[in-house]
């Protein structure tokens, strides 16, 4: 889709880095609207003469004329901005004027500029545990039960995007992700499996937390498939999953061992207390196909991308 121009929020966090790698890649404008402005990913993730392609704006999701005029002149958005569940306790207010009131503006944005492709995260923490569910992957509309502020705040996004379009006939794609694993993901708790990974890299031990099964989804298919879903024809308030491999913990650190020859990783038993998997067959349906790397491939694709970094300097979180 060259000739586009993308507002891309959360820039400079892991999925938002590997979005902007991939829009510069399919020869399109992106603006760059972070408040942060730590570019470790980006040097990690896109090229030095890429980065210069990009418009940086630093800017708070908080403030509405900052959003409105960060969006002027775009023709989608993909919202990814959002402070995750840490921060959120750590400061209660802060989280919902970021993850509520950023998204509202975002929406807002959208809609006086007329912008029609608008895709944003939302979340797995929006469901409850996995014993509120009688099945292990369950459908994008199954019921929301969640158990933290950051899910209450994440199922606010989903109701907002609903109203805007019934009220305002603004369209929009929410997309589900699980547990975004690969280069660039070093924050929360589900970025254990990428540390561990770069852990073997550097030949030290590292334990994951926890075990159990869940939805693995590769950082670059992840971000590909946000891509593509801004793409698609306004069909209303959609939500859908993320595709990604379902695969214990157990399978990702033997994954690991296999690629690496590094044996000093470890796992804890307990699960993580969401259900597994989100169904991803309506995004599929929508799409026509989903990104999909195989999970040891993309372990070995991880591997290979740390031990070039750790070659040419890039940096790398200790």
């Amino acid at each position: 889709m060259s000739g586009d121009t993308y507002l891309v929020t959360g820039a400079m966090g892991c999925l938002g880095a590997w979005v902007i790698r991939l829009l510069l890649e399919d020869g399109c404008e992106v603006v760059a609207f972070d408040i942060s402005e730590d570019d470790r990913r980006h040097q990690l993730i896109i090229g030095s003469e890429d980065r210069r392609q990009i418009r940086y704006v630093k800017g708070d999701l908080t403030d509405s004329d900052q959003v409105m005029s960060a969006a002027e002149g775009v023709s989608r958005i993909i919202h990814l901005g959002a402070l995750q569940v840490p921060f959120c306790r750590a400061d209660r207010p802060m989280g919902a004027a970021v993850n509520v009131v950023g998204t509202v503006n975002v929406f807002e944005a959208a809609l006086r500029h007329s912008i029609e492709h608008l895709v944003y995260a939302s979340s797995v923490a929006v469901f409850g545990n996995a014993e509120d569910y009688e099945v292990s992957t369950i459908e994008p509309g199954e019921r929301r039960l969640p158990t933290t502020l950051y899910g209450i705040w994440k199922c606010a996004n989903e109701s907002t995007a609903r109203i805007y379009e019934a009220d305002y006939g603004l369209p929009s794609v929410g997309l589900i992700p699980h547990t975004i694993y690969g280069p660039g993901r070093d924050q929360g708790l589900t970025s254990q499996p990428t540390s561990a990974v770069l852990a073997a890299v550097r030949e030290q031990a590292f334990h994951i937390e926890y075990g159990g099964s869940l939805a693995l989804q590769f950082a670059p298919d992840a971000a590909r498939d946000f891509i593509q879903s801004s793409r698609l024809e306004p069909q209303g308030s959609e939500v859908h999953g993320l595709g990604g491999t379902v695969a214990s913990i157990a399978e990702f650190v033997e994954g690991i061992k296999q690629v690496t020859d590094f044996t000093e990783i470890t796992h804890g038993e307990d699960c993580l207390p969401f259900p597994e998997a989100v169904d991803s067959a309506s995004l599929e349906t929508r799409l026509g196909a989903l990104s999909y790397t195989p999970l040891l491939e993309s372990i070995d694709r991880s591997v290979q991308w740390f031990e070039e970094a750790n070659l040419t300097g890039l940096p790398l979180p200790e």
